[in-house]
């Protein structure tokens, strides 16, 4: 059945963008929420050791003693990036293959035979929850980064401000742990039907 949205008359032309993102594949959104868990928490923590870096070697040219301790920072915001990673392998594993009738695995089925909604709830919900924990570790890493920065900056100058900023970024890093925790628990419910229904 060919339509004809604004002068498109293919078979697959869509109405819209409501179209496109309603008839994507479940396993398509799963794997964009996987991509941006793990894409965007490597951002977040590039971002955040590259601010913290710079900063940290520009300040130890006059100040070479805070070389060693503010690596911390560097840590805090490499931590970003594995939970990142965590999230991916955890999303990783909930992705399964739909599993067809023993010996036909070039089965026909009628869309009777398959939970759809099941399809989508899983899909979107592993989306949604990549999206979750790659945001709050691209934040989590941006403010480590420039807590991290201004850590090394004043413990170059004034050694006795060094714990006092590294409990601002201790919080700054507890970000990222907030996202994980609410993606994990997003993903929970998150299961892709592999079964047809038989009855």
């Amino acid at each position: 059945m060919a339509y004809d949205y604004e002068g498109c008359t293919g078979a697959f032309c869509n109405a819209g963008w409501g179209d496109v993102l309603s008839n994507m594949s479940p396993y398509g959104w799963a794997s964009f929420g996987i991509a941006f868990a793990l894409g965007f928490s490597v951002v977040g923590a590039a971002w955040g050791i590259w601010t913290t870096g710079s900063s940290l070697v520009g300040a130890a040219v006059k100040a070479p003693r805070i070389r060693s301790k503010n690596l911390v920072s560097i840590i805090f915001c490499e931590a970003t990036a594995i939970y990142g990673v965590i999230m991916a392998i955890i999303l990783s594993g909930k992705v399964k293959p739909p599993v067809f009738p023993e010996g036909n695995e070039g089965y026909q089925f009628n869309a009777a035979e398959w939970d759809f909604n099941g399809f989508y709830y899983a899909g979107y919900g592993m989306f949604s929850a990549g999206l979750s924990v790659g945001l709050t570790n691209i934040a989590s890493g941006v403010s480590v980064g420039i807590a991290g920065s201004s850590c090394a900056i004043a413990d170059a100058q004034d050694p006795s401000l060094y714990v006092k900023i590294l409990i601002v970024e201790i919080f700054a890093s507890a970000l990222a742990i907030f996202g994980i925790i609410v993606g994990i628990i997003q993903s929970n419910a998150c299961t892709f039907p592999v079964f047809f229904n038989q009855n």
